[in-house]
């Protein structure tokens, strides 16, 4: 399990209040990427949407990075990147967002996206602990408490309710999926640049996802309306988000990033009420305010 360790040669300086701050930065991005695709079109495919977002995603990076370092810099630390680690996080990503899809589409939206995105902190604890980075109780209370809340607001938002035993198994491996990238992004940011890192990691998914979701569900059919979607997905809750985590991982543990990941169903609720005009009953409020206790008594563990 050393290839998953946090351990790097030359750690960054611990801030880990800025850390918490960007990758909450990152949730609340990742939380608007259900409202924007409601204003796509039903023809387009999700599986399309997880590879294409990845594809648009690698060419931010690319963009970014060779502004902030100019070409000939970005080339030499692409060629300094540690590329085994880079590779299978971006295998992991791609699994992640091909896994997901699929099995939200055999549970329904609630049980899959509470399987995802409840078991990714769990998976990130327990790798952590096999590869002798053992969370504290404090980081296991809080993510305990907020992946229930978690689970209490995505289930009381309804939705169907479906136990497809494939479909589980697919949700649960888009939480580990994502967990291993987590473990593996911290231990390639502490050796490289955050951009350069993402750019080799996602340049990489999209390799892997392009063609896997051509296999699975067809050529592309995509309108301007949908593309648009896509560039927003790509740029701002897919490119910007993961930066900012990827950042943050710097001065976290990969386990208390994964963990926070959850404000991502925190924002997706408040604009499903604001924009959709969603009304959840009252489970999904108690599991709102379960998820921000567990989330601030991480917040606390990790920053003491």
């Amino acid at each position: 399990m050393s290839t998953i360790s946090d351990s790097s040669p030359n750690p960054a300086p611990s801030r880990p209040l800025q850390g918490v701050l960007l990758v909450l930065g990152a949730g609340m991005l990742w939380g608007t990427t259900g409202t924007a695709q409601s204003f796509s079109a039903a023809s387009l495919s999700p599986y399309w949407v997880g590879a294409l977002r990845l594809a648009v995603a690698a060419c931010f990076f690319l963009a970014y990075a060779g502004r902030v370092l100019g070409p000939g810099a970005l080339r030499r630390q692409l060629a300094a990147l540690d590329w085994s680690p880079a590779i299978l996080a971006g295998a992991c990503m791609a699994g992640y967002n091909l896994s997901f899809f699929a099995g939200v589409k055999a549970t329904g939206v609630a049980v899959g996206t509470a399987l995802a995105l409840g078991s990714g902190p769990i998976w990130a604890g327990l790798l952590q602990v096999a590869g002798g980075a053992r969370p504290s109780r404090g980081w296991w209370a809080g993510t305990l408490l907020a992946v229930g809340g978690g689970v209490l607001l995505v289930l009381g938002r309804g939705g169907d309710v479906l136990a497809d035993p494939l479909g589980i198994v697919l949700c649960l491996a888009a939480g580990l999926s994502y967990a291993v990238y987590a473990i593996l992004n911290k231990r390639l940011v502490h050796r490289s640049e955050p951009a350069v890192a993402t750019l080799g990691v996602f340049a990489t998914g999209a390799v892997l996802a392009l063609p896997a979701a051509w296999l699975g569900v067809g050529a592309l059919a995509i309108s301007p309306s949908g593309w648009l979607v896509v560039g927003f997905l790509g740029v701002f809750a897919t490119g910007i988000a993961y930066l900012l985590f990827s950042t943050g991982l710097r001065s976290i543990s990969a386990a208390t990033g994964v963990s926070l990941a959850l404000m991502e169903p925190v924002t997706a609720f408040l604009l499903a009420l604001v924009v959709v005009g969603e009304r959840p009953g009252a489970l999904a409020y108690a599991g709102l305010a379960a998820l921000l206790a567990g989330l601030a008594i991480v917040i606390r563990s990790e920053t003491r």
